[in-house]
């Protein structure tokens, strides 16, 4: 198939409920005219270097990532966030290859849409890291320890976030503490959450 890269062909030619769905997106994202690339281990497609819509698969569904999605009007209301700490992938969610081909029209259409806002230069402004919550265990630590501060301020702000969701998203004290204790090496040593 012209435009196809051969680095990405194993995602397609592996046998899996997905797979005919996938095929399908794949060629609508070929049919749009971008470059099929290898990143993060899936398909992705590019315009002119900028990532536009990845594809990946899950255990319910397969699905088309737009990287600026939040930017898309979204008229038919498909888009969906992941979860509430992404702040501009969207996803459309896929469950049969039927409901791709039901819908090859406005995924054209979104597509191109995407490929409008990376023509024009749009970005999206990004929540910063201090507007995340930090927890007190957290905080305490830092305070107990100026150069784990000192290491957590000079990570990427990427890495501070996921740090930080990590931290907030137990549950109970303990749980938080243990999670700060085993992350503290890999933030003395610069690393990120899953480095």
């Amino acid at each position: 198939m012209a435009g196809t890269n051969s680095k990405v062909d194993f995602y397609f030619n592996k046998e899996n409920k997905w797979q005919n769905a996938i095929q399908q997106l794949r060629n609508i994202a070929l049919d749009c005219g971008l470059q099929e690339e290898l990143k993060w281990g899936c398909p992705c497609y590019t315009f002119n270097g900028s990532n536009i819509v990845l594809i990946h698969e899950f255990k319910e569904y397969c699905a088309y990532l737009f990287f600026k999605g939040v930017l898309l009007q979204d008229p038919e209301g498909i888009l969906i966030q992941q979860t509430k700490n992404v702040q501009v992938a969207r996803q459309i969610r896929f469950t049969s290859v039927e409901a791709v081909n039901k819908q090859k029209k406005i995924l054209k259409t979104y597509i191109y849409e995407a490929i409008t806002i990376e023509e024009a230069g749009l970005t999206v402004s990004m929540k910063k890291t201090k507007e995340f919550d930090m927890p007190e265990e957290f905080l305490k630590k830092l305070k107990e320890k100026p150069m784990l501060k000192k290491a957590f301020e000079a990570l990427t702000p990427g890495r501070q976030r996921a740090y930080l969701l990590y931290f907030s998203q137990a549950k109970q004290a303990t749980t938080r503490e243990a999670r700060i204790e085993k992350s503290e090496a890999n933030i003395m040593q610069g690393k990120g959450l899953n480095d």
